[in-house]
């Protein structure tokens, strides 16, 4: 469930003001220069766009968009930068959760209510192949997003490296990794969780300094994302109770 804000001067007042969008969606054939006009904002305010069949536009905003639409967050992104700050501040080893592809609001919305629970600091996601903060996310989250903060990055392997420099550590949850409870994950810590069916990409899983896992007893191979985040994120909170 998306909400969206229609209109030629409804959506340039939401870009030129700094509203939470997901991102901005254009009719293909709308004239050029409101479309050079829409996406020079959209790259100002680095809000991704995409052009659509107008019936397909139509069946996701309404018969009345004028050619333009714009998916509205859940809540405001906050930047990398806010999140490290921030982090910083923390008396206890920050906590942050790099969520790669995630396409389920569902899961996305499971593992935010998980964070914030275990006193995670914070999530990134991609902006792009990735589901945003919409509004079933947030009802599931079950009023975590308005707690933790969310940053959307262009490029999340660059941004894995740029936490590596801050001092923290990287770790991939895998099947096939070690162990979790073997693990020290008691440090400054990113856990890096893939999308489901595709997993970690393999140039961010490279950029990992640990792979961990869940071992699975029974028939079934693996554990639901959102699973899989809840049981690392408490191992966390377990071995930092009992260092």
């Amino acid at each position: 469930m998306s909400e969206y804000i229609v209109g030629r001067n409804s959506v340039l007042e939401a870009l030129k003001a700094g509203r939470a969008l997901n991102r901005v969606l254009l009719a293909e054939g709308i004239d050029q220069a409101f479309s050079r006009q829409v996406t020079a904002l959209c790259r100002e305010k680095q809000v991704p766009f995409v052009f659509l069949d107008k019936s397909k536009l139509s069946r996701l905003a309404g018969e009345n968009h004028g050619g333009v639409a714009a998916d509205t967050a859940a809540t405001a992104y906050v930047e990398l930068e806010d999140l490290l700050e921030a982090a910083a501040k923390k008396e206890h080893p920050p906590l942050l959760l790099i969520l790669d592809g995630l396409e389920d609001p569902h899961n996305l919305g499971a593992v935010m209510r998980s964070a914030l629970c275990a006193g995670a600091d914070g999530i990134i996601i991609p902006k792009r192949r990735a589901v945003p903060l919409n509004q079933t996310v947030a009802k599931v989250a079950a009023g975590a997003a308005e707690h933790l903060p969310v940053a959307r990055v262009a490029n999340l392997v660059q941004t894995a490296r740029r936490l590596k420099k801050e001092g923290f550590w990287l770790a991939a949850a895998d099947m096939d990794g070690k162990p979790c409870w073997q693990t020290d994950l008691t440090g400054p810590l990113v856990l890096v969780l893939g999308g489901e069916g595709h997993g970690i990409s393999p140039l961010l899983k490279k950029e990992c300094d640990l792979v961990v896992g869940i071992p699975i007893m029974g028939p079934i191979s693996s554990l639901n994302v959102s699973a899989a985040a809840a049981v690392l994120l408490f191992e966390v909170v377990r071995q930092k109770q009992n260092p």
